[in-house]
């Protein structure tokens, strides 16, 4: 029969006479018809009723069952239309239908009531149009009173379900689908025609499909099913990134397993907050160590710091009795000029290649460690041959080495100290490794010395000359000596050079004692000023004579590094009536490669005032011809160093020749030091030397006996004149 609004005449009478509601429901879930006893049930007309939605005819919890046995019932009508599809017998298949099932009706008043409902399908006409499906519902309230208990029950289990924030998904002995709450439906965005289908598996393969691991997933499942008392409680990561943590338990009614109930819950924040938890506690770690790290370890070289050595050095004292102690401490000579010359980035490549070095030559538990600055130290603990291994340290530092295309032969002074017979603490073994790190130094350096008691002697030398200098300075104790330098081309002294004296104790205290004392307390600062004052006033008169006389003195950096250094020179030769043009300020070449730049303009600024400046010992440090271009200098010194090759007057020494030649390229004027033989003399004037200077023509002298020093001098010159002219006979 066709599902229509108007039945043939026959069919009217028989649904009319029907003591059951019955409703004609098209696919789309809309009534088409109704027969009285539904008019009667449900309190709406037949006209009210017709091309409404059906749910509003069913109570909360059973509006979404149609959809469901729809589909069954459609599939079971194909399967059986394919069944039939290859006899030849002219039957038809019999119409699908299901056995009754209880629901609760609503009636217009809002009143709920129980019923029964049985449901069929309607077989399409020939035209091929739409499938129907009747519903019959008959009202079973009667048993309401028998059944109240159960409708409270199931209530509440659904109202439970519904309410949880958890996914529950029933399921059958038979392993079939048996419910679903909202939020399971929601949680895996299963579309409800699809739950309406019935079609199990391919709810399971929409769930799988989401998984990162749909095998375990379908594994845990066999398993479970294999033992039906089982339950369990893991974790499901989906393609997406989301976590849901599942539990299965068995259903059971009275002690009988019926079905499994799985609950779902989402647990992708707190996953995700553990995760970054889990992660900030590796980062904070990771950082600990890293800090423990930087705590015992020098950042630049990787060697351990002085922290780790001062505990390692004090756990090697604490050791057995009779355990050999050794420490070696070292550091680079004339580091500085190599981080003033060539920068401080090649200064740290240099630091980190002794390091490596340094690690080479000990065995793998030895400490080496960077003290600060160009300092290291190496542990030896139960050491055969610490001296074999201060010896491969000062060999391997005299391996040059190449530094962004300069090449650099890295030397060192090194002390050790061991602890054999005599215990000693930590701080007074190291210390005895600086005091013979020292005395390697003053023993002309890149090499190792071995503490020995009478270098405390030298020690305490030291000191007391310092606080000796210090005296002296305060009670005005030092003094001024003068040394002429004669000038080649007019054949008398034009200059002469201030030189600071120490008078201790009957005697001279040579240069090359207290000036690096001075320098390393800082008192040259004091010296310096003392100098140059007691130099002005006591040549003023000789100065004033002849505007082309100078004086010379010498400046150390220390002295340049403060600022205002140039205002009081000028004020000192303003005071004492000096010419600025007549004053030579000599400073030997690191002082054009400090990094404080304000050296440089105090050196400029005196040369703009007429000050002019002498580069003094030229050729005994980092410095190059090439270089004197850019440099505020206008005399070049020839340290005595190169004049003392000069023996015979023979010799070929191009690099003489070249030095002057190349000053004199640069518009520099040249002053040789350390003339001591008429040879010598003889050599440096045939290169055209501008000035002389040395014990040939005059040793420094005090200020009153300069008169006599300068009258030598120019004597002395004479002579030298007088026996090349005989020569040139």
């Amino acid at each position: 029969m066709t599902a229509s609004a108007h039945p043939p005449p026959g069919v009217e009478s028989v649904l009319e006479s029907s003591p059951d509601a019955l409703l004609v429901i098209a696919e789309d879930g809309t009534v088409r018809l109704v027969n009285a006893a539904a008019e009667r049930m449900f309190g709406y007309s037949r006209e009210e009723l017709v091309g409404q939605d059906h749910r509003m005819l069913l109570a909360e919890g059973f509006r979404s069952g149609f959809h469901r046995l729809f589909f069954a019932l459609r599939r079971d009508a194909e399967s059986g239309s394919a069944a039939g599809a290859g006899s030849t017998a002219d039957t038809t298949p019999a119409t699908p239908s299901f056995s009754p099932v209880e629901a609760y009706g609503v009636r217009r008043d809002g009143s709920e009531f129980q019923g029964e409902v049985a449901c069929s399908l309607l077989v399409r006409d020939t035209d091929g149009g739409p499938m129907s499906m009747t519903v019959a519902v008959r009202d079973t309230s009667h048993r309401l009173a028998a059944d109240a208990g159960l409708r409270e029950a199931l209530s509440l289990l659904s109202a439970t379900l519904e309410s949880t924030a958890d996914g529950i998904l029933v399921v059958g002995g038979d392993g079939r689908i048996a419910s679903v709450n909202n939020q399971f439906v929601s949680m895996w965005g299963v579309p409800r025609e699809l739950l309406a289908t019935q079609d199990d598996d391919a709810v399971m393969g929409f769930v799988m499909d989401q998984l990162a691991e749909p095998a375990q997933f379908v594994e845990k499942i066999a398993a479970l099913y294999a033992d039906p008392e089982a339950e369990s409680h893991d974790v499901l990561d989906f393609l997406d990134g989301r976590t849901f943590e599942r539990y299965s338990r068995p259903q059971k009614v009275a002690d009988r397993v019926v079905g499994r109930v799985w609950s779902f819950r989402d647990v992708t924040p707190a996953k995700v907050a553990q995760d970054r938890i889990a992660q900030a506690m590796s980062d904070l770690a990771e950082q600990a160590a890293q800090l423990k790290a930087l705590a015992f370890q020098d950042p630049l070289t990787g060697l351990s710091n002085r922290q780790l050595f001062n505990d390692r050095l004090e756990a090697a004292l604490r050791g057995p009795g009779g355990t050999a102690v050794d420490v070696l401490l070292l550091d680079l000579d004339d580091f500085k000029e190599v981080n003033d010359i060539l920068g401080h980035h090649a200064g740290d490549q240099l630091l980190i290649e002794v390091g490596r070095r340094l690690r080479e030559c000990v065995r793998p538990d030895d400490v080496v460690a960077r003290l600060g600055g160009d300092e290291f130290v190496v542990l030896l603990a139960g050491s055969l041959a610490p001296d074999a291994v201060a010896g491969r340290i000062v060999a391997s530092l005299r391996v040059p080495l190449w530094i962004d295309g300069t090449m650099l032969r890295p030397s060192l002074s090194l002390g050790l100290a061991s602890i054999k017979e005599d215990a000693v603490g930590a701080s007074e073994l190291l210390r005895r490794a600086d005091i013979a790190m020292y005395a390697a130094k003053a023993a002309g350096k890149n090499r190792y010395l071995r503490f020995r008691p009478e270098m405390m002697k030298s020690l305490v030398e030291r000191t007391e000359l310092e606080a000796g200098l210090r005296l002296a300075v305060d009670a005005g104790e030092i003094a001024v000596h003068y040394q002429p330098i004669v000038s080649t081309r007019s054949g008398v002294v034009v200059k002469v050079e201030a030189l600071a004296r120490w008078e201790r104790d009957g005697g001279i205290v040579p240069p090359a004692q207290f000036i690096p004392a001075a320098e390393r307390s800082g008192l040259i600062v004091e010296i310096g000023t003392e100098v140059l004052l007691k130099g002005c006033t006591e040549l003023a008169p000789w100065l004033a004579e002849d505007s082309a006389r100078a004086l010379a003195v010498n400046v150390s950096g220390v002295q340049l590094q403060h600022g205002d250094f140039a205002e009081l020179l000028l004020a000192v030769a303003r005071n004492t009536g000096v010419k600025p043009r007549q004053l030579v300020v000599e400073v030997t070449e690191s002082v054009f490669f400090h990094d404080d730049c304000h050296v440089i303009q105090q050196l400029t600024a005196l040369r703009n005032a007429g000050v002019r400046v002498a580069l003094d010992d030229f050729g005994t440090g980092f410095s190059s011809l090439g270089r004197l271009q850019g440099l505020p200098v206008d005399t070049l010194k020839i340290d005595q160093s190169f004049t003392s090759m000069i023996r015979t007057g023979d010799e070929k020494l191009p690099i003489l020749s070249c030095m002057v030649a190349m000053a004199h390229g640069l518009g520099l004027t040249v002053t040789a030091e350390g003339v001591e033989t008429e040879a010598q003399a003889e050599y440096l004037m045939k290169l055209d030397c501008d000035s002389l200077q040395g014990f040939l023509f005059s040793r420094p002298t005090g200020g009153p006996d300069l008169q006599p020093a300068i009258a030598r001098s120019n004597e002395a010159f004479t002579a030298l004149q007088r026996e090349r002219i005989a020569g040139l006979r």
